[in-house]
């Protein structure tokens, strides 16, 4: 988006009830944080002509004035290439006017961050500018493929956020784990903690850790894994990663929380990544009706399961 000159924006009913800095985080890309409260406190951005405070809250038919902002050209690696970009069109899954569901290619991260240019959400914003609004409903690892949910706009955001808090919305996995799952270990409940271990963050069972509830069930047992349903009652980071390793099963393929003799067998199998796939999700749309949405085991995880057998 250009930044060079004035912009008076008219605030409509899907903007309003957002605190003014949070919005001009998300109009102004690429611009630091430090420098978007900098012009909010010289009165350089105004609200129907007069100074507001970052916790201002937009109101529909506000008209906010953004002043011009000088920012670093952006490298041409910001923007998906063209197998990127056909790769996520046929990706998508789901789509209606509220929201859209892409079946998430393993080893992309969902948004950029240190050390990545180009994020999943980001990807998407430049694929389909005519989109005014697309955020993220939650997040996959980097190395989950499946099922991940897009909002297009931000009254959708708000509702379909609302149900994974209130736990409303179903989430199922599929996932490879070491050795012969016990079938009559069901649940695991273990609050999560994330901690700093050198330079990388872990998630570790720990009393201070927020509630964290996993369901599994044994698909398929093999002679040395077992495929399983996880679904979460919860959504932490990590989380079905740290409590398959605490019930003694780490996921193949974990570079993180794995066992690397495993890891070592199914790299053999022909497992280049962490197998762990988003197989399904069911929620309410915003009209009231309930959606299921599926998305199939990848290719790559299907060959190491037919190589098991």
């Amino acid at each position: 988006m250009d930044h060079s000159s004035v912009q008076i924006i008219h605030i409509e009913k899907d903007q309003a009830g957002q605190r003014v800095d949070n919005f001009l985080f998300s109009r102004l890309k690429g611009v630091p944080k430090s420098r978007v409260y900098r012009i909010l406190r010289k009165g350089e951005v105004r609200v129907n002509k007069s100074r507001v405070k970052p916790e201002y809250r937009l109101q529909e038919g506000d008209q906010l004035r953004v002043p011009p902002i000088r920012t670093a050209e952006k490298k041409a690696s910001n923007r998906p290439g063209q197998a990127l970009a056909t790769l996520l069109k046929r990706s998508v899954i789901y789509e209606d006017d509220e929201l859209m569901v892409l079946n998430k290619p393993a080893g992309m991260a969902v948004h950029a961050g240190s050390g990545i240019n180009l994020g999943l959400i980001e990807a998407l914003r430049s694929i389909y500018p005519e989109y005014r609004f697309l955020e993220l409903v939650h997040r996959l690892d980097r190395g989950t493929s499946g099922c991940l949910l897009i909002a297009k706009k931000r009254s959708a955001l708000r509702f379909l956020q609302d149900q994974l808090r209130a736990g409303t919305m179903e989430k199922s996995y599929l996932a490879l784990v070491m050795g012969r799952w016990d079938k009559g270990q069901t649940k695991i409940e273990a609050p999560l903690l994330k901690v700093a271990v050198g330079e990388e963050m872990l998630v570790r069972p720990h009393v201070e850790g927020k509630s964290s509830i996993t369901h599994f069930g044994v698909i398929q047992v093999f002679s040395q894994a077992t495929l399983l349903q996880a679904k979460l009652e919860t959504g932490r980071t990590h989380q079905i990663r740290v409590h398959a390793q605490l019930a003694g099963h780490p996921l193949a393929g974990d570079e993180k929380y794995g066992d690397r003799d495993f890891n070592q067998a199914m790299k053999v199998l022909g497992l280049k990544r962490l197998f762990l796939h988003a197989c399904e999700l069911s929620f309410k749309t915003c009209s009231g009706r309930w959606l299921t949405v599926s998305a199939p085991l990848p290719d790559d995880l299907e060959l190491v399961l037919a190589r098991l057998r």
